[in-house]
């Protein structure tokens, strides 16, 4: 059953399971989770949950924003998001405005998908944001980390392995398991890692592929 969460990323650390073995995870708050609106394919061509997420002050807000979390009677929210379906097969349809989201959505064991935003790096060179190889480091060579021949660029720059702004971009990491769910704390361990630095936003969606 497809099912989703959002949550902000506090950081990394280390578990053993039954068997002892040494499982890095990623530790992710997904406290304040609220429902905002339901959408249905008669009234708006698809089926979505939107959900928001963590309660900022009603002056950081616009009036629109305000009316809109006020039918949910919530407060306004950093981060919303729609979690979409492909049709009415989501216990998250069936929540009513201004429902709260839990932990305990997921369950140890499940596969995810964890969506966010890379950390940015600012300007990089072709090699460093490419991965492309360095020319000759020797004494002599004088051309030692350039972007190496464009070839005939001239009305053709679309994909090019350019130098240029580096990260900052929405990255979808696919397929994690959900090593424990911390109902008290609000808190789901994710093994292994997953986009974008501490404190950052995530969204946490059932695997689209599956295993």
């Amino acid at each position: 059953m497809a099912k989703g969460i959002l949550g902000r990323k506090i950081g990394m650390t280390q578990i053993f399971d039954e068997n002892n073995v040494l499982i890095p995870v990623t530790v992710v708050d997904v406290a304040d989770n609220v429902i905002l609106q339901q959408k249905t394919l008669e009234t708006d061509g698809y089926v979505a949950t939107q959900i928001g997420f963590e309660s900022k002050r009603e002056t950081l807000s616009n009036k629109p924003e305000l009316g809109h979390v006020k039918k949910a009677n919530t407060a306004p929210k950093r981060f919303v998001k729609e979690i979409r379906f492909k049709e009415r097969t989501s216990e998250l349809l069936d929540l009513e405005l201004g429902a709260i989201v839990k932990a305990d959505l997921f369950n140890a064991g499940d596969v995810v998908d964890v969506t966010g935003t890379s950390k940015g790096k600012g300007f990089a060179g072709s090699i460093k944001r490419h991965n492309q190889r360095t020319s000759f480091m020797t004494h002599g060579s004088r051309y030692h980390r350039g972007p190496g021949s464009m070839g005939a660029i001239k009305g053709k720059l679309k994909g090019k392995n350019l130098p240029g702004h580096m990260g900052s971009e929405q990255v979808t990491v696919q397929n994690l398991k959900v090593v424990n769910v911390d109902v008290e704390n609000q808190l789901l361990l994710i093994a292994g890692s997953v986009p974008g630095p501490n404190k950052g936003f995530v969204v946490i969606k059932s695997a689209v592929k599956g295993v």
